[in-house]
């Protein structure tokens, strides 16, 4: 492997995100702005619609009811609300919609710039707010990239967010190169264009997003505490769902590859030099069984000698 990339939800951070800010636009307040955002969210599977339903509980606003509800892939969710259209979603979304920030981008920068995955709110075509929802990184995740970085593989993050936020996340774990702003559907090109670049790659990944990508890499790593379908279309699964693991199988598949061509060289060692000398009849059949199965037996206990490899 000469790459290898990271999800970042559930991969690089917990996959357990947190609603940490709500902003509200002019004419709009916090309240209202979540109201909102609960109505639509309810209805997605996102672990960041959780994030929001379990915010919205927790300070008791007032459900609106959507109707009409849409999830538009990669990019958010819209609905009807009131009577009005709602939608949630990035950057991307409202610039495609033409629904004016309202001089508000200096907050998204900064809430940018402390690594959140921003979600813009816009009710009956006005900007109305934005929730910013954060996302742990795993203990773990900066000591495995050091980790694999050492063993002179590149390492590579993609994902949905914007640039600021996924460079921000990035830095914290020590990853250099980020692919950012890429849509679902986007994961399996981006794969294929480092494939071309860079030769083997490894896809390291949690979601039903990731699997088109692990399936298309060379290796596919899934995390144990991701989906079933992630799960299905990886090759190697880590149970524990840490990413030191992954460092861990790195090295207990080289450690493998070594005793395979051990065991190749000392298997055809033996028949070299003992096949000839029976031919010109200076090996007795005896000496000849016994080196054989010497030759088995080396093999094994070779083998078994992976038990002692520090993992």
């Amino acid at each position: 492997i000469r790459v290898m990339v990271f999800d970042k939800t559930g991969t690089i951070t917990r996959g357990r995100p947190e609603v940490t800010d709500i902003q509200a636009a002019k004419g709009f307040d916090e309240s209202g702005v979540l109201s909102i955002a609960q109505g639509l969210e309810r209805f997605s599977e996102h672990p960041l619609a959780y994030a929001v339903l379990e915010k919205a509980k927790l300070e008791g606003v007032k459900l609106m009811e959507a109707k009409k509800f849409q999830a538009i892939s990669g990019m958010g969710v819209e609905g009807e609300i009131e009577g009005k259209i709602a939608v949630i979603g990035g950057e991307r979304l409202f610039n495609d919609r033409g629904i004016d920030f309202g001089g508000f981008e200096h907050v998204l920068r900064r809430l940018q710039g402390e690594g959140k995955t921003l979600l813009l709110i816009s009710f009956g075509g006005e900007f109305a707010g934005v929730i910013g929802v954060s996302d742990d990184i795993k203990e773990d995740s900066a000591e495995a990239i050091r980790q694999i970085e050492d063993m002179g593989i590149k390492t590579v993050m993609i994902t949905g967010d914007n640039e600021k936020s996924a460079r921000s996340i990035a830095k914290k774990t020590g990853i250099k190169h980020v692919i950012s702003d890429v849509l679902p559907a986007d994961k399996v090109e981006n794969i294929k264009r480092l494939q071309d670049e860079y030769g083997f790659v490894a896809m390291v990944g949690d979601g039903i997003n990731d699997a088109p990508a692990m399936k298309q890499a060379n290796v596919g790593i899934a995390m144990g505490t991701g989906t079933d379908i992630a799960i299905e279309a990886a090759d190697i699964t880590v149970t524990r769902g840490d990413l030191t693991s992954v460092a861990s199988s790195i090295r207990l598949s080289n450690a493998i590859f070594k005793k395979i061509r051990q065991n190749y060289f000392w298997a055809w060692f033996y028949n070299l030099v003992a096949i000839p000398a029976a031919f010109l009849g200076l090996l007795h059949p005896m000496i000849g069984a016994a080196a054989m199965s010497a030759s088995s037996l080396n093999v094994v206990f070779n083998s078994l000698r992976l038990r002692g490899e520090k993992i």
